[in-house]
């Protein structure tokens, strides 16, 4: 069972630039979201599309990529891994993420940058 980890796969649209930010001499992040689309019939009979939105990291080399190959309404395949975290507000609260972290993607639809 060693080849079992942590992997995540998606298809989806991105729903805005990734944002980067600089840090250091050479680290960089890039984080977007992605939309994915589910449809299902409802109780009556009708179709209904669920859309469930993704938050992807991606760091460094990979950051870099990001940020010359994918914008706003690029549908990608992506594969990462789940990365969970929490942090704490001003207010004492602690608030709980999820994110995926980028291994590699696929543009599915390069005309669009």
């Amino acid at each position: 069972m060693n080849t079992i980890r942590n992997s995540v796969n998606l298809i989806g649209n991105l729903g805005g630039d990734p944002v980067i930010k600089e840090f250091g001499k050479e680290g960089k992040v890039a984080k977007f979201s992605v939309a994915t689309n589910e449809s299902y019939q409802g109780q009556n009979g009708e179709w209904v599309t669920k859309t469930s939105w993704h938050n992807i990291v991606a760091w460094n080399k990979m950051a870099e990529i990001c940020q010359k190959n994918l914008s706003k309404g690029n549908k990608i395949a992506l594969e990462g891994k789940l990365i969970n975290g929490s942090f704490e507000t001003k207010e004492g609260e602690t608030v709980y993420k999820t994110e995926i972290q980028l291994r590699e993607f696929i543009v599915a639809n390069p005309e669009n940058k």
